[in-house]
């Protein structure tokens, strides 16, 4: 009989379940240089992938499949960086996030915010939004892991939101876009919200609102808010002056790794990892990586 997720099977090791929630890096936002002004696009959040019971995946999917793990088996674990916003007084997208992974279990890197010679907001594992100038499209999420950034406001100039693991970006209109929503989880103990998309920058209103660890949009002189570490939010898109001067676009919240467990497990976290495990709670201890490449094993 299966103890708290153990299963003996004759002739093969024994394994048991881990529930996982893997989220990728969030992109960075974009700047932009036009003197007329307008806004760039706030970044996509890092793809979001979760198989805790009852829970879901991004972009509205189910929680994925059950994952049998074996004892003494290393299995490989990345967690993605965010991507670097878009320099003061250039006109480029931001950088996407990186990806993030679990054995195999692979989670896309944000999307970067639009650019004011780019225009068009990066796909990734939620999309970028785009930029005010010649009316960008927003960049396109993946399946099963995030939603699309926003369109911009053409006539007031206002960047459009990147995409969130949980709903797209808006474009902007009286202000800049908001970022798309997080998705919550209690796979540690306590409901998180992660997985936020970036907000629209602006030059004048305000720059676009933003949650579950995305980075808000700026107006005027100021740079976009930087995503925050461990939700894989969006970088929110830079401020504009009005004339010869932009900000710039916010980074990219890191990813996260979180692996769930039978209480009477063993887990040995890997050189070049930097993670921690919580006390049991439950019949289950909780392994959280927020950095770094390496491997894991249980005994």
């Amino acid at each position: 009989m299966p103890i708290l997720g153990i299963m003996a099977s004759s002739g093969t090791p024994r394994t048991f379940n881990v529930q996982y929630l893997v989220i990728a890096g969030g992109g960075g936002g974009g700047s932009v240089t036009d003197p007329t002004g307008g806004g760039p696009g706030g970044a996509g959040a890092g793809g979001y992938r979760c198989n805790v019971p009852g829970e879901s995946s991004g972009r509205g999917a189910a929680a994925e499949a059950s994952f049998a793990a074996a004892f003494n088996t290393f299995y490989s674990v990345t967690v993605g960086g965010g991507g670097a916003g878009s320099a003061a007084n250039t006109s480029t997208n931001g950088t996407n996030g990186t990806n993030s992974t679990f054995a195999t279990i692979t989670s896309t890197g944000g999307g970067g915010g639009g650019g004011g010679s780019v225009n068009n907001g990066s796909a990734g594992g939620a999309g970028g939004g785009a930029t005010w100038n010649s009316g960008g499209a927003g960049g396109a999420g993946t399946t099963a892991q995030g939603y699309d950034g926003a369109a911009p406001s053409l006539t007031a100039r206002r960047g459009g939101g990147g995409g969130g693991a949980g709903s797209a970006g808006t474009a902007g209109a009286t202000n800049g876009g908001a970022g798309g929503s997080g998705v919550a989880s209690s796979i540690s103990g306590s409901s998180v919200t992660r997985g936020g998309g970036g907000g629209g920058g602006t030059q004048a209103g305000t720059g676009g609102t933003a949650t579950g660890g995305g980075g808000a949009g700026s107006s005027g002189s100021a740079a976009g808010i930087d995503g925050t570490a461990a939700t894989g939010g969006g970088g929110g898109g830079g401020g504009h002056n009005g004339g010869s001067t932009s900000y710039a676009g916010g980074n990219g919240g890191a990813g996260v790794v979180i692996l769930k467990y039978p209480d009477n497990l063993t887990v040995t976290i890997g050189a070049g990892l930097t993670g921690s495990t919580a006390a049991p709670s439950g019949g289950f201890k909780v392994t959280t990586v927020t950095a770094g490449t390496g491997n894991v094993s249980w005994t």
